[in-house]
């Protein structure tokens, strides 16, 4: 029996990178898969279904309502809108033109960060202008409390390993600067895992991806106080409106956050050791378990890939991998490293990962 990935052309990928968009995001636990084919038998009041689904966001995150999304970035997109317009009909059905109200999103410019697209784009989607502060590796309170001004409509903070991780404004620090200015905080903490964390740092709007960590389909999530949740829903009448969310998408994502975090935790840490030590024994290769870079209570073995004893240099290596279906973490690939990111990777895939590197690095692809 064919299916569609024959016939489309598009065999599935082994995902050793990551919970990455441009890998689908995560594979879907049959009750999410389920809970979508539920919701496509039926059909549903669409402003009830948003609103019942922002009480399950609430309770997954200890917020008083939320908002989902189509995905992370729509989720900063739609929470900048809030912040500018508000639930003013004819300000959200003017956006992304501010026209004269408060509309700056003052960041560090550590976070002025590119995900597979330019964060400063999705402000400027939700009619905000991006105001980056200090210099890539320092910025302190006193930029953001300097650059703050009777146009500013919000602080943003990016919590995200593509972030600047030295030298930058804490979390802590952008929040008291935001209260005792009287200026809302949004804090995108799109691949996160602590879903409780980010909100009770007293951010007033917290972006996740509903589709990485949290294991549900390619969404997103705001949440936070009840009435910028309210300004969030009522986007829908303007930017938010091509970022609608389909009602599978929703009974999938409150699948998922219902199911999150009752599962036994895998050991990651164990699982990585263990493939260092194969991945050691090849050519070119030099091996360590890593955590993540941005505080992630996650393990990865990282391969620090010598170019005359293997033949090729990382970045090469990675796209020979990729040419046969394995993906690995080339994040730092021109600095010689590639990574293994064990919470993707399905039963089997693992062996097919060191097989393909086998293959190439001591077989015909010498």
């Amino acid at each position: 029996m064919h299916s569609l990935h024959q016939d489309l052309g598009v065999p599935p990928a082994v995902n050793a990178s990551g919970k990455m968009t441009a890998l689908g995001g995560s594979v879907l636990g049959e009750d999410v898969i389920a809970a979508m084919g539920e919701a496509a038998r039926h059909h549903v009041v669409m402003d009830d279904l948003m609103r019942a689904v922002g009480r399950e966001i609430a309770r997954a995150t200890g917020t008083e309502d939320g908002c989902p999304t189509t995905g992370a970035a729509a989720g900063v997109a739609i929470a900048v809108a809030a912040v500018v317009a508000g639930t003013d009909l004819s300000r959200i059905e003017a956006l992304p033109d501010a026209g004269d109200a408060p509309c700056e999103v003052i960041l560090p410019r550590g976070h002025s960060v590119h995900f597979g697209a330019p964060i400063r784009q999705m402000i400027a989607l939700g009619g905000g202008r991006p105001v980056e502060v200090g210099s890539a590796n320092k910025v302190t309170a006193a930029h953001l409390s300097g650059a703050i001004g009777p146009r500013t409509a919000a602080l943003l903070y990016v919590q995200s390993h593509h972030a600047v991780q030295k030298g930058m404004v804490t979390l802590a620090e952008t929040v008291e600067t935001g209260r005792r200015h009287g200026i809302p905080v949004i804090v995108d903490a799109a691949a996160e895992e602590d879903l409780r964390r980010w909100p009770a740092t007293g951010a007033d709007l917290v972006v996740y991806s509903g589709g990485k960590a949290v294991g549900g389909p390619t969404s997103g999530i705001v949440c936070g106080g009840a009435e910028h949740m309210a300004a969030c829903r009522a986007q829908y009448n303007g930017i938010a409106r091509p970022m609608k969310v389909g009602k599978e998408t929703l009974f999938g994502l409150v699948q998922a956050l219902r199911a999150y975090g009752t599962a036994p935790a895998d050991d990651h840490r164990v699982r990585m050791e263990k493939l260092a030590g194969r991945l050691a024994a090849l050519p070119g290769l030099t091996t360590r378990v890593v955590t993540d870079e941005a505080g992630r209570a996650i393990h990865r073995t990282e391969l620090t890939v010598d170019p005359a004893a293997a033949g090729r240099d990382a970045a090469r290596l990675a796209a020979e991998l990729a040419a046969h279906g394995v993906h690995l973490r080339d994040h730092h690939a021109a600095t010689g490293r590639l990574y293994v990111d064990p919470r993707p990777l399905r039963p089997g895939e693992e062996e097919r990962l060191v097989a393909q590197l086998t293959a190439l690095l001591e077989g015909e692809g010498r």
